[in-house]
């Protein structure tokens, strides 16, 4: 198959996933049906109307020839088709045992009985110039003298007038299916845009910019959908805005007594170490790292929140990913001597991207620097840049405990600490700050497995939809 062929049945796929579009199709096909249906009774109903009218103009002329002498007959049929000048009536007299006794229809018809009855045949009469009759209605009576009278009635014209009929019904049936199709497609293109913008908005909402809004305009259904969901959208930002800003509001505010505690504990310290009391130190030093460690994640989820409300994209620039990702390694270079780690860097040059060079700059320097937490001594951390189809990729590969399949999606939650790793120290938001960078810049994160140890991926393109 080949590349268009699929790119059209993919089209194809997703036109019929349209409501417009699969309400068109259905009402073709009912039309389709409704129109052959309608052609049907009408070429019934001419068609009946026509042989009725046909049966009653020939019972007329049998009961004329019945007026007539059986010795007179033959002049009689002679004088009719010397007057016929449409040749659309045909008359024959048969003897008893079939003899053509006079007329222009040459044999008796076998499939036509003598009782009045009329009959449609289709080229089965014979003439005497040797040709067939055309579409005939014909009806024959037997005499009293045991003679056969056949008339028959030329149907041509009828069945002309009838085919025209029935012609320009369906020439109109395709012309208003056509037009109906193609009117719908037209509507069924402007909702896809509309749902194609939709569908763009929602997406940037899904990433967390709850401040964008549904597109509106066309008073219809959608329109009033869209005004409700922007409805609940700005009831739903004013409440994460609240809780967000009471959230934050509780970590700058304890962020400062916690900081008089740290220096208490220090000046304890100080005391205790005069006092050479082994049991006050270790709990005074115990205190402390506590309270350092409430400070550090004080400060990490101000700094998520910080990345959180920045304006989006308006400190973009142009960010050689190969000179940045260089200047992370050099900088956790001498960290890798001193925890005896094998770090290497793979950076290829590509072009430049759209993004927050700072912003980035601490998302990959986080990354680096829980591989290095993770992994033991002696182990090997890569860092690598490459170029896919798709754009760069930025990937830290470490053969540290790995991270499960089940905690993949869990590991970027804030405070979240998988079961290999609780007992190593760590607020838990190392990870949550990476995830707030990447949807600051619509970049996605995968986490593997580097078989042994963890493979995290950096895809660096935007996945908004255009």
């Amino acid at each position: 198959m080949t590349d268009n062929s699929f790119s059209a049945q993919s089209a194809l796929g997703r036109r019929w996933h349209s409501t417009t579009f699969r309400l068109i199709t259905v009402y073709a096909v009912i039309f389709s049906i409704s129109v052959m249906s309608l052609l049907g009774f009408i070429g019934w109903a001419v068609t009946g109307d026509m042989e009725h009218e046909t049966d009653v103009v020939m019972e007329w002329q049998l009961i004329y020839f019945d007026s007539t002498p059986n010795s007179e007959l033959a002049d009689a049929i002679h004088r009719r088709l010397e007057h016929e000048r449409m040749h659309s009536n045909y008359y024959g007299l048969f003897s008893a045992d079939g003899q053509h006794i006079a007329g222009d229809v040459l044999t008796l018809p076998s499939n036509l009985p003598a009782d009045r009855s009329g009959v449609t045949l289709d080229h089965t009469i014979w003439l005497l110039d040797g040709e067939r009759a055309p579409v005939v209605r014909a009806m024959a009576e037997r005499r009293d003298n045991g003679e056969t009278l056949v008339l028959a009635r030329d149907l041509t014209h009828i069945l002309r007038i009838r085919d025209t009929i029935i012609n320009a019904l369906i020439g109109g049936g395709i012309f208003c299916i056509v037009a109906g199709v193609v009117g719908g497609l037209a509507l069924s293109v402007r909702q896809m845009r509309r749902l194609k913008a939709i569908r763009r908005v929602t997406r940037r909402i899904a990433q967390g910019d709850l401040g964008q809004r549904l597109p509106i305009g066309g008073r219809d259904e959608i329109d009033m959908l869209a005004h409700l969901v922007n409805h609940m959208l700005a009831e739903v930002e004013r409440l994460m805005n609240e809780v967000k800003g009471a959230c934050d509001g509780i970590a700058h505010d304890l962020r400062t007594p916690l900081a008089h505690v740290r220096t208490l504990l220090g000046r304890i310290a100080e005391r205790s170490n005069n006092l050479e009391d082994v049991a006050l130190s270790t709990l005074v030093e115990r205190a402390r790292s506590e309270t350092d460690a409430l400070l550090d994640r004080f400060r990490a989820m101000l700094r998520i929140s910080e990345i959180g409300t920045l304006q989006r994209r308006g400190g973009f620039a142009e960010v050689e990913l190969q000179a940045l990702v260089e200047e992370v390694g050099e900088l956790y270079e001498p960290l890798a001597e001193i925890r005896s780690l094998n770090f290497t860097v793979e950076a290829q040059a590509m072009p430049a991207i759209h993004g927050d060079r700072a912003l980035l700059f601490e998302a990959f320097s986080n990354l680096l620097d829980n591989a290095f937490k993770f992994t033991p001594a002696g182990g090997a951390v890569r860092m690598v840049l490459r170029q896919t189809p798709a754009g760069p990729v930025v990937e830290i590969i470490d053969n540290g405990p790995g991270i499960p399949l089940d905690e993949r999606d869990a590991v970027l939650q804030r405070f979240y600490r998988g079961e290999r790793t609780r007992h190593l120290a760590g607020s838990g938001l190392g990870l949550s700050i990476v995830s707030a960078v990447l949807r600051v810049h619509d970049f996605a994160i995968r986490i593997g497995n580097a078989e042994p140890g963890a493979r995290v991926s950096i895809e660096c393109w935007s996945r908004t939809l255009a």
